[in-house]
């Protein structure tokens, strides 16, 4: 690795790995080096597996808005991975910010990530942890284009679903989790699917429009039965400034994006159409 990248200040740290900013030799390309130390108890405790899986499905990715992998190295008890460089910060810090996003904003930011869903639906995959902490900005300088540019990031949960092998396991994030995935009976006998993306990006969506989730409790028992029966409204005065021709248009996609059952759903695509 050190043969091919110029490595810099360590950007983060983990349990067990450290994230380090670094610039190809021969490119001048800025990449984020994700270093995993093998021998670090951390690491023996975790699934190892899931992370071949992961570098697996990353290697599938290529698409503007979702982080990429360009190689791995594996050397001196350290996987490394080499990654998209993203200094922008995470969505979930922009909404606190401002309180809000705009009407416009808030369009541009689900656009781009159901084109980034879109793409990888088509390939099969199911990112199953969508949610602002995971949606990473390009640059945090304003007077640049990649100040707007967001990616999709963290493929840990992915999974590429297909009938050989449902996908049953109950995960992602509390607040952002579609109904089916806790309760299976909405889908028995197959399993969830990526329709449980377009659940999570409607969460969002919501969240961007109005500061706040559609489904909170500090009770786990009780914001999953809200979530299950689709218990959220559009209360006044957090939706009001949103105009008229806006709120029709936002109320009725969010209602579209999170319906319960998830045959009745839109798919990622049909949100972008």
């Amino acid at each position: 690795m050190h043969d091919f990248y110029h490595i810099g200040s360590t950007l983060g740290k983990g349990s067990f790995a450290v994230v380090k900013e670094a610039q190809h030799k021969h490119t001048g390309v800025r990449v984020a080096i994700k270093m995993i130390d093998r021998s670090n108890p951390g690491f023996v405790a975790f699934d190892a597996d899931a992370l071949r899986k992961e570098i697996a499905t990353m290697h599938r990715i290529n698409h503007r808005n979702c982080i990429r992998l360009h190689e791995v190295f594996e050397e001196q008890g350290y996987i490394c991975l080499v990654l998209d460089l993203v200094t922008g910060g995470e969505l979930f810090d922009r909404i606190i910010a401002r309180g809000h996003y705009s009407e416009k904003d808030a369009a541009e930011v689900s656009r781009d990530v159901l084109q980034a869903v879109a793409y990888l639906h088509a390939q099969g995959i199911v990112h199953r942890d969508l949610k602002p902490e995971n949606l990473l900005y390009m640059s945090n300088d304003e007077s640049m284009p990649e100040y707007k540019h967001i990616k999709v990031a963290d493929f840990g949960l992915a999974r590429c679903g297909s009938p050989d092998s449902p996908m049953r396991t109950m995960c992602g994030t509390p607040g952002y989790v579609a109904p089916e995935v806790l309760d299976p009976r909405l889908t028995a006998p197959h399993g969830y699917g990526p329709q449980i993306d377009v659940w999570s990006i409607g969460v969002v969506l919501y969240i961007m429009l109005c500061g706040f989730p559609p489904f909170y409790s500090e009770n786990t028992v009780t914001l999953f039965r809200q979530i299950r029966r689709g218990d959220y409204s559009f209360p006044s005065p957090y939706w009001d400034n949103i105009s008229d021709l806006a709120k029709a248009h936002f109320f009725d996609l969010v209602r579209r994006m999170l319906v319960v059952d998830p045959k009745q759903r839109l798919t990622a695509q049909q949100v972008i159409r």
